[in-house]
């Protein structure tokens, strides 16, 4: 067999050639893709970048202690523009707005290549334009310039600034830029605004309906509101359900089941809840364009309905306040100014919260509080309710009818006028207003007058906030803890701030007592929401019904009367607050709390246990043989008052010292008599540390008192 020749082969001439061609089209696309990028580059040099300092600001919001929205105001160019982020919106309609607008928003930088070819070649066939191109970027950067243009040079000018935009932000920051600025008619911005003033509701949650009827109505806002043209939004509604079915983000049930859905026809109004508080918010703090109220939007809501039920039973012109707290924890849970805000008959838009009026009786309690911390009287003191003079004043019970001799707690659980005027004259106005000024409740007297006794039975202007504030204190044992209702801004609160110092206004065995004498009051007839520690209160004339009560939790306060301060004849705080309170406390909670019970070391008294001095209170001076003692007035000589005293060592003995007064001298700690001792030096048993009152009484009645931190070592 003989070998085949060697036959040597060359590269065809054609190879060479489509190589070459190949290597030279190469190099045209490189250079006229570096001419398109440096001249993309050129042009958005040229293009301002989206000025999104001209949408940042938004509609300013007031929302309560769990971020339910309580009530919204316009942003400063007069629209609805409410914050929103991606996850607070139905991610159903987020895919519905892509797979209609933007097919590969994720995917493109600004400009959608695929869908500029798709456009111009469909224009080509069609001779018509049949589909747009711009991008959901493309739209808020129209959004953020405020101009719709819809020449070619406009549409370049979006292009490049959906670039500036891509390159600035994430694609989850241009989404969110289009739910806070898509407009919806009129002066509606943004899905929030949107779902608010169609459907009531936040957009977490939709319907597919819904969501498709708010991805049509941008693109002819105008054209589709819902308030003029229904019909072209239901046909604008159901394209879109359309396209989302043949997409597969709906199937074929649901398009059917959404198409059946009745489009709204007109806005609803925004939410309107705490209106006067919101509005203080605003007022305060002004630079925040979000308010964190301590309000509970439910409770709030409940009590406005009853508020604006309770005035219309009342009669014409009649206005209703409540305040509900949480004493426990300081947090305002309620507030409501007025029946309504737009309720012009009743001067709904006046706060009547922080109206300064007659209080009526509602003081008393602390006048009581007091005397008990001061050593003067006891629950079971015996005092007379008959007619009596103070020099020119001559204050009558309520009723008109008197009781002869009753105790300290029949005269306060009935309202007796005539007991309390005697105990605070006993002791002075001026302390009571002092002790209420220096727990931060506010209080208002003419300029130049001083306080009398009138301010037993109202003769002194505050506030139901004052009042709420008061009776919180009253409620957690005595112990100040003023009432906040802006959740961050700790200065915002009800009444003024405590003085540096003061943490009580009453101890926590005085605060106890009280508290039992007001639960022992019978509720209203027909009452609601259980037995409460409440008083009432009626101002001079019937100007004024007051109705202020607590539990073991909760706090609640509420003024009847018109606003204009007109009296109204039988309006009395038994017969027109009470069963509102009562109302108020059962949709506060369906049970209630129990009282704080009894201070560790106090004692339960009977009348036959109480020392000489407590046993009835009298108002007579010394006599003529112990008058020599009251020339050096009873004092405490040890422990000082505001001192600290280590008594280890001793014991639970405390030794304590009194200057003059007339003997036998009854001894007491936090308002509970512990000893009686006929001379001037004893010992106390103090089995207990921290801080104490300690008081002593005469037998003719004088008092000295002294606050003391009792150290063991």
């Amino acid at each position: 067999m003989t070998n085949a020749p060697h036959v040597r082969t060359h590269p065809a001439p054609v190879n060479r050639g489509r190589r070459r061609f190949a290597v030279v089209s190469l190099l045209a696309f490189g250079a006229v893709a570096a001419t398109a990028a440096a001249s993309l580059e050129i042009a958005l040099s040229l293009t301002p970048q989206p000025n999104l300092n001209a949408v940042a600001a938004t509609s300013a919001i007031v929302i309560d202690r769990d971020g339910h929205l309580l009530r919204a105001y316009t942003a400063p160019d007069g629209r609805w523009r409410l914050p929103v982020a991606n996850d607070q919106v139905d991610p159903r309609f987020v895919r519905m707005l892509l797979a209609f607008e933007d097919r590969r928003f994720r995917d493109h930088g600004g400009v959608d290549m695929l869908a500029i070819g798709r456009a111009a070649a469909q224009a080509v066939r069609h001779r018509r334009l049949v589909s747009g191109a711009s991008t959901l970027t493309m739209q808020v950067a129209r959004l953020v310039s405020r101009r719709h243009e819809r020449t070619l040079r406009g549409k370049v000018r979006q292009a490049l600034q959906a670039v500036h935009l891509e390159r600035a932000l994430s694609k989850d920051a241009i989404l969110n830029l289009y739910l806070r600025l898509a407009p919806y008619g009129g002066n509606l911005e943004g899905i929030r605004a949107a779902t608010l003033s169609y459907f009531g509701k936040e957009p977490k949650r939709l319907t597919i309906s819904e969501a498709a009827l708010l991805v049509a109505l941008p693109q002819s806002p105008e054209r589709r509101r819902l308030d003029g043209r229904s019909a072209s939004a239901k046909r604008a509604r159901d394209h879109v359900l359309a396209v989302a079915r043949l997409r597969g983000v709906i199937t074929r049930a649901e398009e059917l089941a959404a198409r059946r859905a009745r489009v709204p026809a007109r806005r609803l109004p925004f939410p309107k809840h705490a209106p006067h508080l919101a509005d203080e918010a605003r007022a305060q703090f002004p630079d925040r364009a979000k308010h964190s109220l301590t309000l509970d939007r439910g409770l709030q809501q409940r009590l406005q309905r009853l508020a604006a039920t309770s005035a219309k039973r009342l009669g014409p012109k009649l206005s209703v306040a409540i305040i509900a707290a949480d004493h426990r924890t300081g947090d305002v849970r309620a507030m409501v100014g007025g029946p309504g805000l737009l309720d012009h008959a009743r001067h709904g838009a006046i706060d009547m919260t922080r109206a300064t009026r007659s209080p009526g009786s509602t003081l008393k309690p602390l006048i009581y509080g007091l005397a008990f911390d001061r050593g003067m009287a006891h629950p079971e003191t015996l005092i007379e309710d008959k007619p009596a003079r103070f020099g020119s004043y001559k204050p009558r019970n309520f009723n008109e009818g008197y009781r002869g001799t009753v105790t300290v707690r029949e005269a306060l659980a009935a309202s007796l006028n005539i007991p309390a005027v005697k105990v605070l004259d006993r002791l002075g106005p001026g302390h009571l207003v002092g002790r209420l000024a220096a727990a931060g409740v506010r209080t208002d007297l003419p300029d130049g007058v001083a306080p009398d006794l009138a301010i037993a039975l109202g003769g002194i202007g505050t506030d139901l906030r004052a009042l709420t504030s008061l009776y919180a204190a009253l409620a957690n044992r005595g112990e100040i803890r003023p009432l906040r209702w802006h959740a961050s801004a700790p200065d915002a609160v009800l009444s003024a701030k405590p003085r540096t110092g003061e943490t009580r206004i009453l101890s926590a065995a005085a605060a106890y007592d009280i508290a039992r004498i007001l639960r022992s009051a019978p509720p209203p007839p027909n009452a609601r929401g259980g037995r409460i520690a409440f008083k009432t209160g009626t101002s001079y004339g019937h100007r004024d019904a007051w109705a202020v009560g607590f539990d073991g939790a909760h706090v609640i306060g509420v003024w009847v009367g018109r606003a204009d301060g007109t009296a109204t004849p039988d309006l009395a705080g038994r017969e027109a607050a009470a069963p509102i309170l009562f109302d108020a406390f059962h949709r506060t909670a369906k049970s209630r709390t129990p009282l704080p019970k009894r201070p560790n070391g106090a004692r339960r008294l009977s009348a036959r246990d109480l020392p000489p001095p407590l046993k009835r209170f009298g108002t007579s001076r010394p006599p003529r043989r112990q008058q020599a003692f009251l020339e050096t007035p009873l004092a405490i000589a040890f422990p000082l008052d505001r001192t600290e005293v280590a008594h280890a060592g001793l014991g639970d003995a405390l030794p304590v010292t009194a200057e003059g007064g007339a003997l036998p001298l009854t001894w007491l700690v936090d308002g509970r008599p512990i000893a009686v001792s006929h001379s001037r030096r004893t010992f106390l048993n103090a089995a207990t540390t921290g801080f104490v009152e300690i008081s002593v009484v005469d037998a003719d009645g004088q008092t000295a008192r002294a606050s003391v931190r009792l150290l063991a070592e």
